[in-house]
């Protein structure tokens, strides 16, 4: 089958079709054992400050750490910062409890490149139906026969802090969970440890799930195995990223919320960076080469006749 070679990922006789899934022990037991210590604890150990303490480490490791640390700078660097920054956003993104820096990185690119692919394997599509699709994306992972080679970036395979993150993201954990006792007792580490990180990676398959099924699409790709949708109504929740069709038309754009009205907090915050000086080199749809196959459609629906602000076509028509 045609291959296409991206960022990490180097196709070598590639095929994305072909494999088989198996089951993951480490990461199975691991978002079992949250889930099932969610499930039965968070109710016996409910307390109003340990709600409060879930939603406000959720909202920050989320946020802050996978939506903008993990995913728009690590993994597309679509913004530069200084180092200690871009270290203390990539912890917070460790502590979401899905993996470590390089494994999310993995995830990631392999995802991307297999769906980038005239056909892909039904993992990398989220073709299965509901309860199929979450055991295969929480506890199991494609072995495909003939896969691409991974390069991690020189800058990232000999970051030491991400080395030593990566050995022990796990045990991360472990730290907060100390500081929550000490704050707040065993419903703090229920509630902010156990809770927060089975609502994670569950709604991060969530939208997984949903936003390469079905949605608003302002742009698609052609001849690629996997279309992105856009879930507006749950932009806040996740903090732009279910505005995943956006970010399929442009992978590298620091803002996901591109349309008028779509809210995207991630987006604000490198804002925010940028205003203190801390942010630089920020990448948007309008510095972005297109990709190969990329076109506008349903407009109307998408943007009320409009074009977003910091799209070319929309910067042409503004101009005199």
């Amino acid at each position: 089958m045609s291959s296409i070679s991206t960022g990490r990922m180097i196709d070598n006789s590639s095929d994305s079709l072909k494999g088989k899934v198996v089951w993951m022990p480490a990461k199975s037991i691991w978002i079992t054992a949250m889930t099932v210590i969610a499930v039965i604890g968070g109710p016996l150990t409910f307390s109003w400050s340990a709600f409060a303490a879930f939603i406000l480490l959720t909202a920050i490791t989320i946020c802050l750490g996978h939506s903008v640390g993990m995913h728009r700078l690590l993994i597309h660097r679509s913004f530069s910062t200084p180092l200690w920054i871009e270290h203390l956003l990539v912890y917070l993104g460790v502590l979401v409890g899905m993996a470590g820096p390089f494994g999310m990185i993995y995830a990631h690119d392999i995802r991307d490149w297999a769906q980038r692919q005239r056909d892909c394997h039904d993992l990398y599509a989220h073709r299965k139906s509901f309860l199929m699709d979450a055991f295969w994306q929480m506890h199991c992972m494609v072995v495909l026969d003939h896969p691409p080679g991974f390069v991690l970036d020189d800058r990232e395979r000999r970051d030491r802090f991400y080395r030593f993150l990566e050995a022990t993201w796990m045990g991360q954990q472990i730290p907060l969970a100390f500081v929550l006792f000490t704050l707040g007792g065993l419903p703090w580490v229920v509630w902010g440890v156990a809770a927060r990180i089975s609502v994670s990676l569950t709604g991060h398959w969530l939208v997984g799930h949903f936003a390469h099924r079905a949605g608003h699409q302002g742009w698609s790709v052609d001849d690629v195995a996997v279309q992105g949708y856009n879930l507006p109504r749950f932009g806040l929740v996740t903090f732009g990223e279910s505005f995943h069709g956006n970010h399929h038309a442009f992978p590298e754009s620091a803002r996901l919320g591109i349309e008028p009205g779509q809210l995207d907090l991630g987006w604000h915050f490198i804002r925010l960076l940028a205003g203190l000086g801390l942010a630089s080199a920020i990448k948007l749809p309008h510095m972005i080469a297109p990709r190969r196959g990329l076109r506008r459609v349903a407009l109307s629906e998408a943007s009320g006749g409009r074009q977003p602000p910091d799209h070319p076509a929309g910067q042409a028509e503004s101009r005199p």
